[in-house]
């Protein structure tokens, strides 16, 4: 139980993500109020960007940049961190900002028509 216990408590970042998530979702699910969804949304995305630069990551890593020491073979190839996770979430850090974008542009809107945004006085007033 001890090992157990050690083990969870060594990996407190991903107990982080995971409510970073669980917050998100709620927030998505549970409220009616159309901004808190959008909110609920952003901080469900930012945890699965962390998660994902945190699985990316590696102690004692280098990075995979060909120079004369590994040319020699100074450098074994597990040593080398992928950079491929690390270019994916700057792609979904951009997409993230843009949906942010959309959605609050579509909540102006929303507000300027119904000046609400709560869900049932939206539906209410169609």
């Amino acid at each position: 139980m001890t090992e157990l216990l050690a083990y969870a408590a060594a990996r407190y970042n991903y107990w982080v993500y995971i409510l970073l998530m669980l917050i998100g979702f709620y927030a998505m699910v549970a409220h009616g109020n159309l901004l808190k969804k959008v909110i609920g949304m952003n901080i469900f995305q930012t945890a699965i960007i962390l998660f994902f630069l945190s699985t990316s990551a590696k102690r004692g890593g280098t990075l995979p940049i060909v120079g004369p020491e590994a040319l020699a073979g100074g450098v074994a190839p597990a040593q080398l961190m992928n950079p491929l996770p690390h270019a994916l979430m700057l792609t979904a850090i951009v997409v993230m900002v843009a949906t942010l974008g959309v959605a609050l542009a579509v909540l102006v809107k929303i507000y300027r028509r119904y000046r609400s945004f709560e869900e049932d006085v939206i539906l209410d007033r169609l």
